[in-house]
């Protein structure tokens, strides 16, 4: 399993069909792993795990206020960047290095500018990743819910 050419998930899915030797409790559960504890009480899964999937918007919002964050700061950059270098072109006039100056800062000013421009996209589609998974389990609630009457008024 070890070596540069092994698949990543090969090795994710042997490391947890390992049993766990631990008591802090943390570890590896993937309830797709045969035979992790299949003919146990506790269905499908591993020790510990609980068969709740809990969605928390949190780590989705604060992803995307990063985003948001790194968005401004890059667009800061590239404007203090540029800015820094008016006048080069009358100051350095002669000068050998002058055309690698200006190759490096358009090479910069495009990378600040494609980390401004994915960020900015991105942070919408996090917080809405956010809301929609939300608004998807409150619907996943209410259908069992729905689905757990009919059996509960007829007994």
């Amino acid at each position: 399993m070890t070596g540069a050419a092994a698949d990543p998930w090969q090795e994710l899915l042997h490391l947890a069909e390992q049993p766990r030797t631990d008591t802090t409790g943390a570890g590896m559960s993937l309830a797709s792993v045969a035979g992790s504890s299949a003919g146990s009480s506790g269905g499908a899964g591993t020790e510990g795990a609980t068969g709740v999937l809990k969605h928390a918007a949190q780590p989705w919002t604060s992803a995307a206020a990063a985003a948001g964050v790194l968005r401004t700061n890059t667009a800061s950059a590239n404007a203090k960047l540029t800015a820094a270098h008016d006048g080069v072109d009358s100051g350095a006039a002669g000068l050998t290095s002058l055309g690698a100056l200006k190759t490096v800062l358009t090479s910069w000013e495009k990378r600040l500018g494609a980390v401004r421009d994915e960020c900015g996209s991105l942070a919408p589609v996090l917080k809405r990743v956010a809301t929609d998974q939300g608004e998807h389990e409150k619907a996943v609630k209410s259908s069992f819910q729905k689905a757990a009457q009919p059996a509960e008024k007829g007994r």
